[in-house]
């Protein structure tokens, strides 16, 4: 694609940033994947992150004022993932400006939630790298104000986080998590565990592709039994 024709085309996205960038460079750079050149967004995305990172972070620490660090950890977490760059890239309607190699195009990698969310935090270490910190700040807070709004740290505690509270608030020991059986070839293992609360004779299996993943979904069996008996809600 011809330099002008490509420059015309990141235009409209500078003006969703709400940014015009003196070096226009470092925004190809930052739509631009790895399977497609050697100088990529990999470098840019791991400024942004950082950036992005540090400016939620804030944002939480000025809106939340009464929340403890464990549960602002929790909310940043929720703000910064991937599942939720991802949703910002298509606000943003980046998917059609990436710059991929065959490979990724033909396998549907402008729809990949972590292409997109790569690719917003490449965005963001751009504008660090050509402005400074100040239009990143006005950046996140326009992409990020509404997000703020309501968030729930305790609605973000994993199961087995909730279930382990749930018994500590109750004075008894926590859950015993056992490997009841691994099936299935290497790329697709499947992990099925157990979770047992022997205070109130209460336990439950379920599977999942990793142990982790297998142990919260147990944990989300057994504390549906226990709020299905009342124990746990104020």
């Amino acid at each position: 694609m011809a330099k002008s024709s490509r420059q015309s085309e990141l235009g409209p996205l500078q003006q969703r940033l709400g940014y015009q960038f003196e070096n226009l460079q470092l925004l190809d750079q930052a739509l631009t994947h790895k399977s497609y050149a050697k100088e990529n967004n990999e470098r840019l995305e791991f400024v942004g992150d950082a950036v992005l990172g540090y400016l939620v972070g804030s944002m939480l620490y000025r809106k939340y004022p009464q929340v403890q660090e464990d549960a602002l950890s929790l909310m940043r977490a929720e703000l910064v993932r991937g599942q939720t760059l991802a949703v910002l890239a298509k606000e943003l309607d980046l998917a059609p400006l990436l710059r991929l190699g065959s490979g990724e195009l033909k396998s549907g990698g402008r729809q990949r939630d972590s292409i997109l969310a790569n690719a917003v935090e490449a965005l963001i270490g751009a504008i660090h790298e050509d402005g400074g910190i100040q239009p990143c700040v006005g950046l996140v807070d326009m992409l990020y104000a509404e997000r703020l709004e309501n968030l729930d740290a305790e609605s973000l505690k994993d199961a087995k986080t909730q279930l382990q509270e749930l018994l500590q608030g109750q004075g008894l020991e926590l859950p015993v998590y056992e490997i009841q059986d691994i099936t299935g070839a290497d790329h697709q293992r499947q992990y099925c565990v157990s979770c047992s609360v022997a205070a109130l004779d209460k336990s439950a299996s379920a599977s999942a592709s990793s142990r982790r993943g297998a142990e919260k979904a147990a944990a989300q069996l057994v504390l549906a039994q226990l709020r299905g008996e009342g124990i746990g809600h104020d």
